[in-house]
């Protein structure tokens, strides 16, 4: 018996699997599936699985391997189209019909050219009962970093800022302790869903972060670490250089950088990415960000400061936005947390919308999300 509501129980379930590898899967989505069947009214879970580190092995190769033989006649909701190429590994809709599995709950058609549309066309072909597009934009809200990286050739931009209750988010070139402990808690779990962290080489200079996950049992889940860096000025004592050889550390700058300070700064593990500047010899964001995914990145966490965030509103590539506001005032002029082109886009219900506020400890916390 079909049952629409439980195709969509099932695809739920799949979703929060999903949501396990995000940050850890590119340069492939982070896909959840799950396998059940009848027993009466009753549905009997065999097997879920998700995208595992690296991007393989696949969601349904995982949850086929937990059921076992018992996939046979079984269903299957799975949050993207099954992959339908030769890789690394035997295409996933090929296992599919391999492992017996008679009816498959699918999200949405991939994007990726080697598969669009084929996973389904196989299922189809070997005579599996296909059900497409439950709960399809849930699926492609969770994967849009993926999906950006195809179509758009950027990754997806997640802008975090914090600021005093009077708007600041420094003093004289000086951090700001504003967030809350929770609030940081929240930060570094936001990091490790992320498959890179972002900032400007003025934040490596006033801040001297480390920028890694730093809660119990989750340093490993740790992303790269981005620095947009134009005269590659970073210096070579810096933490995030100290520990390149830990956690992978990128530094952008501009092709007419100093070779000498590439070297340097190779020598300590380094990575180095020469990108086009733009009509204000600044880092060109565009060039940039097709630079990261053209490495595969799907989804990046700005944690730049005003200077970055301001830069990537202007160049319109920022996809979600998190304004973390202390009650506490910082009593003089400072350096502004949120510039122009920022106010003017969270102005802008075109541009952006608010999805809600919480409150993290003593801060307040606003989300927004892009319009389109």
């Amino acid at each position: 018996m079909i049952n629409a509501a439980l195709d969509e129980a099932m695809m739920r379930h799949a979703l929060t699997l999903a949501r396990r590898g995000l940050g850890h899967t590119w340069p492939n989505p982070s896909v959840g599936a799950v396998i059940w069947r009848m027993e009466g009214e009753q549905p009997i879970l065999l097997g879920r699985g998700f995208t595992q580190n690296g991007g393989r092995p696949h969601a349904e190769t995982e949850a086929l391997r937990m059921a076992g033989d018992a996939a046979r006649g079984a269903s299957m909701a799975v949050t993207l189209e099954p992959c339908a190429h030769h890789g690394k590994t035997p295409p996933c809709a090929e296992a599919i019909v391999k492992a017996g599995i008679t009816r498959v709950v699918s999200a949405l058609e991939d994007p990726d050219p080697r598969v669009s549309g084929g996973g389904h066309a196989i299922l189809r072909q070997a005579g599996l009962t296909l059900v497409t597009d439950v709960l399809k934009e849930k699926a492609f809200a969770l994967n849009r970093g993926f999906f950006l990286r195809i179509g758009a050739n950027r990754p997806l931009v997640t802008l975090k800022l914090a600021q005093t209750s009077d708007g600041y988010a420094g003093a004289d070139g000086q951090a700001l302790m504003i967030s809350s402990p929770l609030s940081k808690q929240r930060v570094h779990l936001a990091r490790a869903s992320h498959d890179v962290i972002m900032i400007g080489v003025g934040t490596v200079m006033t801040d001297n972060p480390d920028l890694t996950c730093r809660l119990p049992g989750m340093m490993h889940l740790s992303p790269i670490r981005v620095i947009v860096d134009t005269h590659l000025d970073t210096p070579v004592n810096a933490r995030v250089i100290a520990t390149a050889s830990k956690v992978p550390t990128w530094i952008v700058t501009a092709h007419d950088a100093s070779a000498e300070r590439e070297s340097d700064l190779s020598q300590e593990g380094v990575s180095i990415i020469r990108v086009a500047k733009d009509n204000k010899e600044r880092i060109d964001i565009h060039v940039l960000l097709a630079a990261l995914a053209a490495r595969g990145i799907t989804r990046v966490f700005s944690e730049g400061g005003p200077r970055l965030a301001e830069t990537l509103v202007e160049a319109d590539c920022v996809d979600t936005i998190e304004i973390i506001t202390s009650p506490e005032a910082l009593g003089r002029p400072g350096t502004i947390a949120l510039r122009p082109h920022l106010m003017s886009a969270l102005a802008d219900p075109l541009r952006f919308v608010a999805k809600g506020t919480m409150m993290s400890g003593r801060d307040r916390v606003q989300h927004f999300e892009r319009v389109s």
